[in-house]
Formats: structure tokens, sequence, C-alpha cells
């Protein structure tokens, strides 16, 4: 129990500068700090304090150094373990008797027989894990990924608590008319777009666990505003600036899932961050239930006001944890909980991986990057497939929430209690995309299978002329259209894996596309003033739902011909004998 506590509150404080400001972790590499100091490395332990760390307290004595030549003793027995380690045992594959359905084996030319059978479905972890790697695993869990679902979670109640606001009393008092609705969430995604552009160029050369609790803070005290607008356009405003500290927020998760986890790890964190968004819908609705039951008329303001401002408490609470949980990347590590020696692992995991890492001292704007990523077919494709991805769900358009209403025999707190229906659900199907995806090493089977039910409840809607319990039955298959989300950035994050820039800066591009298509595309298929019964919306989702799984396909087939060529790095050897090839031999192998 004592070491437990000091890995996880005495080592962690010292590592504060000042005692409370998280600075970046200086941890060479164990060949690195060889180079440098000679023969001896010093070796942290996973049990002591780290000693590398920018502002590391004067005059520490560390007591590895008193015993180099045990630790040279330890680091040959470490590179012997390497050694054995990077012997790789190829697989030799002849394309000749290559069937036609290994098209849809995605990761034909990524993983070998070997590997595969070591995959178990029920396992939170790969068989071929150390105790060591676990450990580190579990902690980013908590670090990165459970703390980035509770931010999603407050980012998502920050953006949907609008809609809430809407169905108990803020239409009637701030006098709402027409369409004013959907232009308002429309000035909170315009403001997303327009301040998404910088990090074009910085997503990857800023400290993210630095930036993302601070514009957390910002948005917060915007939601404060929110509470206090007297008309339409003085709403429109607050949105347009939530939305802009908001912009960052999607786009840089998903880039820190890509610089810590594998690719078959990638997808069930991402699902987990995604977790936040249905809660974020779910609670909203709660929150507004209990907010306006127990608070309205309390110091003469609405129950939707007071909203804004729980909302905006708990945002301010979350934003000031985020300083001392965002880890930053593995070769960027401002995490006070990660020890030296989990930072070399964490290293090591995106080396195999074959992640390139990212580098703060480099141009932001390189005219050679630049060129190289609009000459490749990932910007354009990725591009395309994300825009259907935005535009394949009638959540964000408060359709079931305006139907439920629309019913007229519920009252305001009912209906937002039965707003929690759908991101409940949602939830669910989120688990079991992520799960499905990571552990048969099937993204895009798991991409076509939630279009499936995500189109047939848009027909339904769209033909409308049904039961009422055949509409409660397609409104709860609504959120199967974003419930592989996670599955397409998880992708994108693993086929730009091999250049940083280019990882970043498309994640950024398709982005923007995408929301930006929403902007435009909401005003003329989802009006307000069609509730409940948007032809046009459910149409359009519906055939957006069908795109984005045939467009899938195209994107298997670029991702699989760009394996093919680093099939070897896989540990696979590829060769034809109907085209006169013969098999190699350990010798020519290595030669390759």
């Amino acid at each position: 129990m004592s070491s437990l506590v000091k890995e996880l509150i005495i080592d962690p404080h010292k590592r504060l500068k000042w005692g409370f400001i998280p600075v970046k972790r200086i941890v060479k590499d164990l060949d690195e700090a060889e180079q440098e100091e000679g023969s001896i490395s010093v070796i942290s332990s996973a049990t002591d304090p780290d000693k590398s760390y920018e502002g590391s307290p004067v005059g520490e004595v560390d007591e590895f150094e008193k015993n180099g030549t045990q630790k040279i003793s330890e680091r040959s027995s470490i590179d012997a373990d390497s050694k054995l380690e990077s012997e790789t045992e190829y697989e030799y594959r002849d394309e000749a008797n290559r069937k036609w359905w290994k098209f849809f084996d995605e990761q034909e030319y990524r993983i070998n027989s070997t590997q595969k059978t070591k995959n178990k479905w029920y396992s939170w972890f790969n068989s071929a894990n150390s105790y060591e790697e676990k450990k580190l695993i579990l902690k980013l869990d908590i670090l990165l990924a459970f703390y980035s679902c509770i931010a999603y979670w407050v980012k998502y109640l920050d953006t949907v608590n609008v809609n809430n606001a809407y169905v108990s009393g803020m239409k009637e008092e701030l006098n709402f008319k027409g369409d004013d609705l959907v232009h308002t969430q429309v000035m909170y995604t315009v403001g997303n777009i327009i301040f998404q552009l910088p990090f074009l160029f910085l997503l990857n050369k800023v400290p993210l666990n630095y930036v993302l609790p601070c514009l957390d803070l910002c948005w917060s005290l915007l939601t404060v505003g929110a509470a206090y607008v007297n008309s339409v356009p003085h709403l429109k405003a607050i949105r347009f600036f939530i939305g802009a500290f908001e912009a960052p927020s999607y786009l840089a998760y998903q880039y820190l899932f890509g610089c810590f986890y594998k690719h078959d790890e990638m997808v069930r964190r991402s699902a987990f961050y995604y977790f936040g968004q249905y809660i974020g819908i779910l609670s909203s609705g709660g929150i507004q239930s209990a907010v306006f039951t127990s608070l309205d008329g309390v110091n003469g303001m609405s129950g939707w006001r007071w909203n804004f401002i729980i909302d905006a408490i708990i945002s301010v609470v979350v934003g000031i944890i985020g300083f001392y949980s965002l880890p930053g990347d593995p070769h960027n590590c401002y995490s006070i909980f990660l020890t030296d020696d989990e930072i070399r692992l964490a290293r090591k995991r995106v080396s195999e991986n074959h992640t390139e890492k990212a580098d703060f001292s480099t141009k932001v704007f390189d005219i050679k990057v630049w060129k190289s990523i609009f000459t490749n077919w990932k910007i354009y494709v990725l591009s395309l497939w994300n825009i259907f991805c935005w535009n394949n769900s009638n959540v964000a358009s408060g359709a079931y929430l305006l139907w439920v209403k629309s019913l007229g025999r519920y009252s305001i707190p009912k209906v937002n209690d039965l707003s929690m229906i759908t991101p409940g659900l949602g939830m669910v199907y989120l688990a079991i995309a992520g799960i499905v995806a990571d552990k048969s090493h099937s993204r895009w089977f798991t991409i076509c299978a939630t279009q499936i039910f995500n189109f047939i409840g848009n027909v339904i809607l769209a033909a409308w002329d049904v039961s009422e319990n055949a509409k409660w039955f397609a409104f709860f298959l609504q959120c199967t259209g974003w419930s592989m989300a996670p599955v397409l950035y998880s992708w994108q994050n693993d086929i730009c894996r091999r250049n940083a820039q280019e990882r970043s800066i498309t994640l950024v591009v398709m982005n923007i596309l995408a929301q930006s298509s929403t902007a435009w595309l909401s005003v003329l298929v989802w009006k307000t003033s069609e509730s409940p019964r948007y032809l046009k919306g459910f149409t359009f989702t519906a055939c957006c739902a069908f795109c984005l799984s045939l467009w899938t396909f195209v994107v298997l087939y670029f991702y699989k011909r760009d394996e093919k060529k680093h099939a070897k790095e896989n540990g696979i050897i590829l060769y034809n004998s109907s085209l006169g090839d013969n098999k190699p031999n350990s010798d020519q192998t290595k030669e390759c």
C-alpha cells in the first residue's frame, strides 16, 4: 500500500513545478542517455521518483548513480531481451493462391497468423502485453480515455443544452420564431469551424494538456453568459464563441489516442471517449428536468437559465482536472503520474505501431509537407468519407425531442426525461461497435453494420405514415449512425500513422470540411418550421448512411494497398509463384 501511495501521490507531487504546475518531462531513451553519459546509464525505477523532468529540485542525489556497475549489467540483460524480441518470425505468403474474398480481410497485410490466434475477444488487453505494458495501458485508460470521456461529456452538455432549454421555456421567453433554433445551432457550428483553422498548423506542435483545459474554462464562462441572454441575437453571439473555444477539443482527443494506442486498441478507447457525447445528451435532459423542477423561479430566474449556470460550474471543475490528467504525448509528455520507464515504454509501443512522433520544433508551415499531403489519396478519400459520417445522423437536429413534445401528452420534466432514452441506447451501440472493431480486426464491417440499422430507422421516419410504435423504434435506432464515428476516426489515425504532420493536418481538414457541410445542409434539410416531420432531413440522412457504407470499401481498398507495401514491417513476406517468384530463404529476407 505504501508503494502505491508513493507512486500515485507522493512522486506525482514532486514532479510539479512550484507544487502545482505540470511541466514537460525530460526523459531520454536508454541508448541516448548512454551516448551522452558514457557507459553508465541511469535507469529510473517504476517505484522511485523520476529525476529527469523540468523544474527538478536542485541538490537531489540520484541513488542509482552509486550503483553504475549493477545498472550496466541490468542494461545488458535488457539489451539481450530486446534483441530476442526484435527477431521477427516471418510468415511467407504466396499471392498466386490469394482468393478474391481476401479483399474483405482488413488486416490481411497487417497481422500475421500467429498474432491473430493470440487476440482473444473477451480480453481487454492483448495477450502479448507484458505486466508493465498492461499497467501503462491502464494508467492511460484513466488519464486519457476516461478523462476525455468526462471532457466530452461537459462539451456536449454545453452543446445540446440549448435544445433542452428550447423545450423548457426559452422559446417563449426569448420569442423564438420560425427557424431561429436551427440558426442558433448553426452559429455554434460556424464558430467551431472557423477556429479549427489555426490547428491545421498547431495540433501537433503545442502542449494540448495546457491548451484544452484553458479552452474549457473559457467556454464555461460563456455558458454562464448564456444564462443571462435577453434576445435571440444575443444567444446567437454567445453560441458562436462557445463553438469557437470548443473548436479543437474533438480533434485533439482523437489525435492523442493515435499518439498512445496501437491500431487494435484505439477504437475501444475512442468509443469510450464518445460515451461522453451520449452521456451529455442523456444527462442534459436529466439535469434540465431536475433544475426546472427545483430551481425554476428561484431569484427570479427561469429553470432553463439555471441549467446553463449548473453546466458551467461542472465544466470549470473538469477543466481544472485536465491540467493534471492529460499526459501530452510520449515524446512531449507532461504527465506527473507516468514514471520515466513508462514514458519509454509508451514510446516503444508507438514505434512498434510505426506511429511517427510529434516534433514541436518542426516548421509550422512547410511547403513540402503540404505538397505531399495534397498529392496523396488520403486527404480526399477520407474527407468525403467523413462528410458522410457527419451527416448520417438525425440526433443533432433535436428531431426526437421535438417529436415527443409534439405528442402533447407529456409535461416539460417528462419530455426531458424521455430525451435520455436514445443516448442511453447509443452507449450500448458504441460499446458493441468498439469491441467488434478492435477484436475482430474488421473496422469496415463494424461501420457497415451500424449503417444498416441507421438506414432502416431513417427510412421509417421519412415514410412517417406509420404507427407510433414504429416511430419509437426508428428513433431508438437514431444513435446507430454515430456509433461508428470512433471507428472512422481511429482508422484515420491508423492510416496516417507514419507521418505525424500528415496525421494532424488530414484530421483537421477532414473535420472542417465535414462539419462545415452540416452548417449549411442543416439549414436546408432540418428547418425547425418543418418539425416534427423532417421529410428532407430523414431522407438525406438515410442517403448519407448508404453512401458512407459504399465509400468505406473505397477506403478499405486504399488502406490495404498501402499496408501491402509495408507487409514486411508487419512480419509478412509476400511472393507470387505464378510470376516465377520463389519463396525467399532467411538470408534473402534479411536483405530485403
